[in-house]
């Protein structure tokens, strides 16, 4: 199965159990489906194009919500597949957004800032009729950051005359950006570890970890679990994977930061031993937390995994067959559109702020982050209980539910 596939399996397996097969069938289509090519000049006078998307998937409990990726393996299929997901993930940490993705089939790593810049302005003309504060507001994804952000508003806000600067999210502080938004994907997935380690009396300093995937939410992640105490052993990003049978506490963690900045991975750092990524997944860990892109845990690797605990901060990273093997092993899958959910949530924080003209501390913002989060861990982890069923397949029913009975007060059914 492909990316898509995948999360139309994950719906389809939770409308059965619901029995609202046919109802469910209207969650497999797009609102809208936009496909531009992009045009610009590059650095060496020569015109270079771009295709790029932006999916709408659904409306019904709000405007649409969304990242933008920059990358080579961009497609309409995976474009499509996101966009899906983020309406089941704002549904489930109960959000007022419906969901949406946008991408560039580009390679950032071959194009200068400038070039970037002008690709981030034009991805604007061509799709700012279709987004907007109450319509669709993007924010940051694979390969795209603050920065890229701000271009895209100033650009929108050149369009429109005015400032609006709720139209997009995972800005900088100085043009409406809230405080712990940089860190709220990889801090929400730690917050989940915590709420989990004391459901199951697991002992903090007595849990290992190994994290697959070294970027943005990999590295908040490691800090934080770090600093509740939680033991990381291993970490890899795209290069290769180093290990570290003590554990890598707080401090050596901000130092295998910045290695990899200055370095550009994460092999080489001191006291450690150079692993294979497939042997990091493989690790006899108490938590394996996937941070990387979709299809990591396939049904090729899924048997060797022994880790009690998968969190996945990374989108669609374990597969439909795998992840029935692994319940039946007795592991945990905490699935991405609860386990990822904390960048959205805190990117809602901050649409909230600039509707409102106002800026939370960012103590207020971990809070709200916190509260939120565990509160949606426990609803999906209680339905799963009674259900017998995995974390998974409970939380695609209370969104499909959710989405439903939004559909429905509006008169479609």
């Amino acid at each position: 199965m492909n990316f898509l596939e995948n999360v139309q399996h994950n719906i389809n397996k939770a409308a059965k159990i619901l029995e609202m097969e046919k109802e469910a069938g209207s969650l497999q289509k797009m609102h809208k489906e936009l496909k531009a090519e992009l045009s610009i000049i590059g650095d060496n006078g020569k015109k270079k194009k771009f295709l790029a998307y932006r999916m709408q998937h659904n409306n019904a409990r709000g405007p649409m919500k969304g990242g933008i990726r920059y990358h080579p393996d961009v497609s309409m299929n995976e474009v499509k597949a996101l966009a899906t997901q983020m309406t089941f993930k704002c549904a489930v940490a109960g959000l007022p957004f419906g969901g949406a993705k946008g991408g560039v089939q580009c390679n950032p790593k071959e194009l200068s800032k400038k070039e970037l810049e002008k690709i981030s302005r034009e991805f604007i003309r061509k799709f700012e009729k279709h987004i907007g504060p109450w319509k669709d507001v993007p924010a940051p994804d694979v390969y795209t950051d603050s920065q890229v952000m701000a271009w895209m508003l100033d650009e929108y806000e050149k369009i429109k005359g005015k400032h609006c600067p709720a139209v997009i999210t995972g800005k900088p502080l100085e043009l409406g950006g809230s405080l712990g938004r940089n860190e709220a994907t990889g801090l929400g997935g730690a917050y989940i570890l915590e709420e989990a380690a004391k459901i199951s009396k697991m002992n903090p300093k007595r849990t290992t970890i190994a994290i697959h995937g070294f970027g943005n939410a990999g590295q908040h992640f490691a800090e934080a679990a770090a600093g509740m105490g939680f033991v990381i052993v291993a970490v890899s990003d795209s290069t290769g994977a180093v290990y570290c049978e003590n554990g890598l506490n707080e401090q050596n963690i901000q130092k295998l930061i910045e290695h990899k900045k200055k370095t550009g991975k994460v092999v080489g750092f001191e006291k450690t031993k150079e692993i294979t990524n497939t042997q990091l997944l493989e690790l006899p860990v108490d938590v394996l937390v996937p941070s990387a892109l979709e299809n990591t845990i396939t049904i090729e690797n899924c048997d060797k995994i022994k880790a009690r605990f998968v969190i996945e901060l990374a989108n669609g990273p374990t597969t439909p067959d795998s992840d029935e093997l692994l319940f039946k092993k007795r592991i945990i899958v905490i699935p991405d559109i609860l386990a990822n959910s904390g960048g959205v949530t805190v990117s809602y924080f901050e649409w909230v702020q600039n509707l409102h003209g106002a800026m939370w501390s960012r103590e207020k913002v971990h809070l709200e982050l916190k509260k939120n989060i565990i509160t949606a861990y426990h609803r999906i982890r209680k339905l799963a209980e009674s259900k017998k069923t995995d974390l998974r397949t409970a939380a695609h029913m209370i969104a499909i539910k959710e989405v439903l009975c939004a559909e429905k007060l509006r008169g479609k059914f």
